[in-house]
This record gives structure tokens, sequence and C-alpha cells, in this order.
């Protein structure tokens, strides 16, 4: 699938001079990528990049950044065939557990799947959102390859240099 049109990132401020990085999810791991594989997590809107965020208690500084995006090789899990395809299902995405199953075993469900599609090829993953009050419509796209040319452009929007000062 061909992705072309804006992502949207909430970043702890920690990170918000490095809005490419994928440095925080290199580090410590996140629901679709193993500890040691860069990857950008960013929402097609602005209302689940903030909800994404700020899962627990209240509000904490936050940085929102947005980009330009045309990423081809992204997997679209919303289609059940092809996730069962790959051997997973949408409970299994959505399972909470992925922290204690890294915790135990060194890698999530979630996390194998996820490196099992870096392998096939493809560079980004759209998934829905399963931060609280969020909808089968609130969208994330899960980045692991980006670039400033195709076939997996990422621009970040700061015409001003806002973040470089």
């Amino acid at each position: 699938m061909l992705y072309r049109g804006p992502l949207f990132r909430a970043l702890n401020p920690v990170y918000a001079r490095e809005p490419l990085s994928g440095r925080g999810a290199e580090l410590h791991g996140g629901r679709f990528n193993p500890r040691g594989v860069p990857a950008l997590y960013s929402s097609l809107t602005v209302l689940t990049a903030l909800r994404e965020a700020n899962q627990a208690g209240s509000l904490q500084p936050t940085t929102l950044v947005s980009y330009d995006a045309e990423v081809d090789g992204v997997f679209d899990t919303r289609d059940e065939a092809t996730l069962a395809a790959e051997g997973i299902d949408a409970a299994a995405l959505a399972d909470d557990t992925w922290r204690d199953q890294m915790k135990a075993i060194g890698e999530a469900r979630t996390q194998v799947f996820a490196r099992g599609l870096i392998a096939k090829g493809y560079r980004a993953m759209l998934v829905r959102s399963f931060a609280p009050g969020a909808t089968k419509d609130d969208l994330n796209m899960v980045l692991w390859q980006w670039s400033d040319s195709p076939p997996s452009r990422l621009t970040l929007i700061d015409d001003e240099n806002r973040l470089s000062r």
C-alpha cells in the first residue's frame, strides 16, 4: 500500500530536537518494534497523536510535530485476511500485555510480527490506535524505514526552523 498525506507525532520534549530519529523507540522497544530497531510512531490525526503520547495520567508537556509523507510498502492491519496470512489477528495486535511479554521472553508477539514484516520489505504499518478513548477510526502509522526521498519519504514541517533553536 502507498500512503500519501500528513502524519503527526506528539513528542516528549526530550526528543523534540530530533523529530526524525526514532531513538526513543529504538532504546526502549515499542508495541511494534523490538529494542534495537528504530521506529517512528505517528498518527493520521492530531487528536490521535495526543492520545498516543499521553496515555497515562494527566497531560504532560508535549511537542506536536507534523510531517508530509509519501511511504510505499505499508502493511495495512485493517485487512483481517492479510493479518491471518501473517499468523496474527486484531486481538493480538491490541493485547496490552506486550510489555510483560517483552520482559518475560525478550520480545512481544507484536514485536515478532513487526520483525517479520520488516524482513519481508515493509517500510511501515498502518494500525489502529489502542490508546484510551480511541476508536477503530483512529489510525497510527509505524515507520521502520524513512528518509528524505521515496520510497519512504518523510518531511518534517518546520518552515521556520523552530525545532533547531
